[in-house]
């Protein structure tokens, strides 16, 4: 309903014409550049010689309402509760351990590549067979940024500070204006994430966290204050911890500052951390289910990408879990 709505606004306001239109151009309606995203890196893994592996391995694993094992990864969801009041704060922690770097996966939106195509966590978690999931970068909000998934280059504009994570398991905060998208994949890059700020570098609170603002530009804001969050972590090659913090929900969760994001990484014993797309968008998914609670509402936020680690069909469930 919400995107019908959109799409008979955005036709009435382009039929009128000027900056509004524009706007429900750029931040709007769908710009779709490549439709089936499963089969264009299925063939690029052809073409290349690779095995495809656009979905998930179908590894079998062993599924409990909090944990998840399989041969190519160890999950364990934690939920941790802090203060009390309208200072209480609600957040949520994925452990995964991996076999291979290359388990953790993106997925876009509609499994298509563009501007401004939204899904929700859980349904693109669905389509990909996803055990885990949480929301990615949101690239299909801005054209800036460079954008490598699943070892594919789809964008190649350097704009700010992004996490790299190699095909070797291990992960890097990069310049993206001092490289290129081809330079990165030849270096053996697998996905990329384009947000910020970095919070964590060797285990040490980045400088300046505490004054970052991230696209205070039309339809979004300064992500300082006390805010729902996701982060990743990276506490050992193939060793990474997932956050969702809620927020905006006094009594439950208030959500945190960049500054109080960055604690919790450092406590979970992360050497690098990132900061990734937050607000209505923060959203983990376990086994099928919503884990968090956006916004207080149980409802979720069409997200244009996530990151997951798949497996659920092929999971089996724990006797008694």
């Amino acid at each position: 309903m919400r995107r019908i709505l959109l799409a008979s606004t955005a036709t009435f306001v382009l039929a009128a014409g000027g900056t509004t239109a524009w706007a429900l151009d750029r931040f709007v309606i769908d710009h779709v550049e490549i439709a089936d995203v499963s089969a264009y890196e299925a063939a690029l893994a052809v073409a290349d010689g690779t095995t495809d592996t656009t979905r998930s391995s179908g590894a079998a694993g062993t599924l409990t309402a909090t944990t998840y094992t399989s041969d190519d990864a160890s999950i364990e969801i934690s939920t941790v509760v802090t203060g009390t009041g309208d200072d209480k704060v609600t957040y949520y922690v994925a452990d995964v351990v991996l076999s291979d770097a290359t388990v953790l996966r993106s997925a876009f939106a509609d499994d298509a590549y563009g501007t401004n195509i939204t899904q929700d966590t859980s349904d693109i978690a669905a389509a990909h067979d996803a055990v885990l999931a949480i929301n990615g970068d949101y690239y299909g909000f801005r054209d800036t940024g460079i954008v490598i998934r699943n070892g594919v280059a789809y964008r190649d504009e350097g704009a700010r500070q992004a996490l790299a994570f190699y095909r070797d398991g291990h992960v890097e905060v990069v310049d993206e204006t001092t490289t290129t998208a081809d330079e990165l994949v030849a270096a053996g890059v697998w996905n990329t994430l384009s947000f910020g700020p970095a919070l964590l570098q060797d285990g040490q609170v980045v400088e300046g966290v505490e004054d970052v603002e991230v696209d205070t530009n039309v339809g979004n804001h300064s992500i300082q204050g006390e805010q729902p969050r996701t982060a990743i972590g990276v506490v050992d090659e193939n060793h990474l911890v997932l956050v969702v913090v809620d927020g905006r929900s006094p009594g439950y969760s208030a959500g945190v500052t960049l500054p109080g994001l960055t604690e919790i990484m450092q406590g979970l014993g992360a050497q690098t951390a990132y900061n990734l797309d937050g607000g209505g968008s923060s959203t983990m998914v376990f086994g099928g289910e919503l884990v968090n609670d956006p916004l207080g509402r149980g409802q979720e936020r069409g997200t244009s990408d996530v990151l997951y680690v798949g497996g659920l069909a092929a999971a089996s469930t724990a006797a008694g879990a």
